[in-house]
């Protein structure tokens, strides 16, 4: 089991790190919120539906009220806990619709990087900078290199690069990423 190291909160990293669906997930949650809150979303998220994991299909059937609700309840998964539960409901959905709810389907047989790109640009709230870091975070941190997987990911691919969630393997190497978000916002 790989661990990854993006809530900076170890049971919240364990179900990413053992958990597709809860890497997707995180991975959409992780806009306009400090990045460790978004990744620790999945974990807050199972811990309130009572699971250790989650679950597509149960996701993609929460009545979308009450799944809101659990967005929201304090502490909130996400800045903006109503959209954002649309958007996992979604995600959720299209995983039920296309991928009989597997997560790890969406890139367990990808035939080359520009393949998995694709797949994974077809997610609910996934455009094109997403992919490509999610792409990235495939390859670097779980394993999944089909052939020209690094050009899919465009410079989040890179080896050696402290660019985005998949250069994260913990607090220093965050610190690098966070350094180098800075000095690409200072230059404008």
């Amino acid at each position: 089991m790989t661990t990854l190291r993006l809530a900076q909160h170890e049971e919240a990293d364990e179900l990413l790190g053992r958990s597709p669906l809860a890497a997707l997930v995180g991975m959409l949650l992780d806009q306009r919120i400090p990045m460790e809150w978004a990744f620790t979303g999945p974990w807050t998220l199972a811990t309130r539906l009572g699971r250790d994991d989650l679950d597509a299909h149960e996701i993609a059937a929460y009545d979308p009220e009450a799944f809101a609700a659990l967005f929201a309840a304090k502490p909130a998964v996400h800045r903006y806990p109503g959209s954002m539960a649309k958007r996992v409901r979604a995600l959720c959905g299209h995983l039920v619709d296309h991928y009989d709810g597997d997560a790890a389907a969406v890139w367990r047989d990808a035939a080359d990087g520009q393949d998995l790109l694709r797949r994974v640009l077809a997610l609910p709230g996934f455009g094109r900078q997403k992919a490509q870091i999610f792409v990235a975070l495939l390859g670097k941190r779980l394993g999944v290199t089909p052939p020209g997987w690094r050009e899919a990911a465009g410079p989040y691919g890179e080896e050696g690069s402290y660019r985005s969630v998949a250069d994260i393997t913990g607090p220093e190497s965050l610190d690098r990423v966070r350094a180098t978000k800075q000095e690409a916002k200072r230059r404008g």
